[in-house]
């Protein structure tokens, strides 16, 4: 980067640490550094709610993700809107009658001290993991620009962002992710013209369309039938999104501290019902949109000299290794084939008025070849990263966006778009941070201390519990740079191996009145080891089930267990639903 690349990300950051400090003055107990003292309007609600599931992994990964696999991953969202409206009817409700810190009290009240710390627990697991793989994401480009090792570039990360998360706590939290939000939609809105602009004078937004569409990247709707049966282990199509994506995100939304937090910190429920609802009606469309960036840049890599491989310290790696030569040969057939495949390319556009000329279809046909070779070029690559001897990554589509950005971009915007990835990680993971503290404080450390807390030792333990946590996932996020997969897979995969449990906890809480806490808790232990199961032996290819029905499946195994477990005799019944309030 350009000398005014990094003065533009430098205030950029800066300026957001200084804003969210003088946002955080707030009263020194728990329910001005959890809550905000119960304040927000329903706008800074939504903006939080939506700044903490629109980390760096959504805007680092999410474009590539499109490049590599088309649009098809927007349908993981679709049952989003259903679950905000199922969470404003019956969670949402619950939770402010009984002015609770954490979602997790409630299942005290309603169970018993068992199924609140084990629901607790498998909270603080998946949240303080995933952060930890969200804080990787930032870290990455830091890596790649500076030629750091990832080591520092995770502790410089995570470390910017302890200051003003330990400090402010959850209004520093709510005010930074409104300014934050505003930057990376302008940003993103920036680089998708840019990405347009950049084409050749003769390819227009809608040719740009064209050309990913035929390479199949607008596969916006799948049905995940093929041959005629259905693929169970068929990632992102429309059945695995609505029911799948409905499950998870009534689970992250309703009964994930990190989101709850978000929309208890509202003046009423009303605010809070407000901010939930709106999230519901923006967030496919804010999603569409940044797919949309990486299918573009898909078009754009059509008609300019595209990588070998997108992260280029993998390359470098190799350069070093006993593949050296081999590289260097490949490096050279392989600028040739690109340069073959864009001369085409602008052939094609240039003459789209004759598409039935002879020359035309040979182009055509020409580019089919040169698509294979590409591939076979990429896929060498990969194996050699492969080669325990290289011990490299061998996955790329992490890289994909910010390459682009970096290679392409104008100086100044570089700066900016590589900030807006930064914000946009420090405003979920600063939104974690702060739940998985409250959770240990107000469902562990509170809850099984024998002796009562100042409301200054409360706040002290806090701030405390923050800094732990911050420095926890800094380690995570050092174990997680080689995960395998991008970013945003690895997120949600790991989220719905616990939100299908967690979330089956609750809907009997709501539904099913007679049931006890000995039923329920067992069903869970049970459920939760099976779904761990069914995942190891899909990654073993014994199974075949994509990750989104997991949440289906705990959600489901959970309410049948505990049923089961109490009409053998679990506990006796015990009608509860009158001990709280009514939804």
């Amino acid at each position: 980067m350009s000398r005014l690349d990094w003065i533009v990300l430098a205030i950029t950051l800066l300026g957001i640490i200084a804003y969210g400090l003088y946002k955080s003055q707030t009263t020194r107990n728990l329910d001005g550094y959890f809550l905000s003292n119960r304040s927000m309007p329903w706008y800074l609600v939504l903006l939080s709610i939506m700044g903490t599931q629109a980390s760096a992994v959504t805007f680092l990964s999410a474009p590539g993700q499109a490049y590599t696999d088309g649009m098809r991953f927007v349908q993981y969202y679709f049952g989003l809107p259903l679950a905000m409206v199922v969470l404003c009817i019956t969670f949402l409700p619950v939770f402010h009658k009984l002015k609770i810190y954490t979602a997790y009290e409630f299942l005290e009240k309603r169970f018993d001290l068992k199924t609140r710390t084990l629901t607790s627990f498998l909270f603080l697991l998946q949240r303080g993991l995933s952060t930890g793989i969200s804080i990787s994401a930032p870290s990455i480009i830091l890596s790649s620009l500076l030629g750091w090792d990832i080591m520092w570039t995770n502790i410089f990360m995570g470390g910017l962002l302890i200051i003003y998360t330990v400090t402010g706590g959850a209004r520093a939290v709510a005010y930074t992710q409104q300014l934050q939000l505003i930057i990376i939609f302008g940003g993103m809105a920036v680089a998708g013209y840019m990405v347009v602009h950049l084409l050749p004078s003769n390819v227009g937004f809608m040719d740009a369309l064209h050309v990913s569409g035929r390479a199949g990247k607008l596969n916006v709707i799948t049905t995940g039938y093929s041959d005629h049966h259905f693929d169970w282990n068929d990632r992102y199509n429309i059945w695995s999104g609505v029911i799948g994506g409905f499950f998870l995100a009534l689970s992250y939304f309703g009964t994930d501290q990190s989101q709850v937090g978000r929309y208890l910190t509202a003046r009423n429920e009303t605010e809070s019902k407000l901010g939930l609802l709106m999230n519901g009606l923006v967030k496919v469309p804010m999603q569409f949109m940044i797919l949309l960036v990486g299918v573009l840049v898909f078009s754009f890599y059509q008609f300019s000299s595209e990588p070998v491989f997108f992260n280029q310290s993998q390359l470098v790696l190799l350069s070093h290794s006993r593949y050296r030569d081999s590289l260097a040969d490949l490096q050279v057939q392989y600028r040739q084939v690109q340069a073959d495949k864009v001369k085409g390319m602008n052939f094609l556009a240039s003459h789209a008025g004759d598409s039935t000329s002879p020359q035309y279809r040979q182009t055509r046909q020409a580019l089919t070849l040169t698509d294979q070779k590409k591939s076979w070029y990429r896929g060498t690559v990969k194996r050699w990263l492969n080669d325990p001897k290289v011990g490299g990554d061998s996955n790329d589509t992490n890289y994909i966006f910010i390459r682009f950005v970096v290679d392409y971009l104008p100086r100044g915007l570089i700066g900016l778009l590589v900030a807006v990835i930064f914000l946009a990680a420090w405003g979920s993971i600063a939104a974690a941070l702060n739940s998985l503290a409250s959770c240990t404080i107000v469902d562990f450390h509170k809850r099984f201390s024998r002796k009562e807390l100042s409301e200054a030792t409360e706040y002290r333990l806090s701030r405390l519990y923050t800094l732990l946590w911050g420095l926890f996932c800094i380690v995570v996020a050092q174990l997680a740079y080689n995960i395998g997969n991008s970013l945003i897979e690895a997120v949600n995969v790991l989220g719905s191996l616990f939100y299908g449990v967690i979330l089956g906890i609750f809907l009997v809480a709501f539904y099913l009145k007679r049931i006890r806490g000995n039923a329920v808790f067992l069903s869970a232990l049970i459920t939760e080891s099976g779904v761990i199961t069914i995942h190891i032996l899909n990654q073993k290819g014994i199974v075949h089930l994509s990750f989104l029905w997991l949440n289906v499946v705990g959600a489901a195994g959970v309410l049948l267990l505990s049923w089961v477990l109490q009409a053998a005799g679990g506990g006796g019944i015990k009608k509860v639903g009158n001990e709280l309030p009514t939804c």
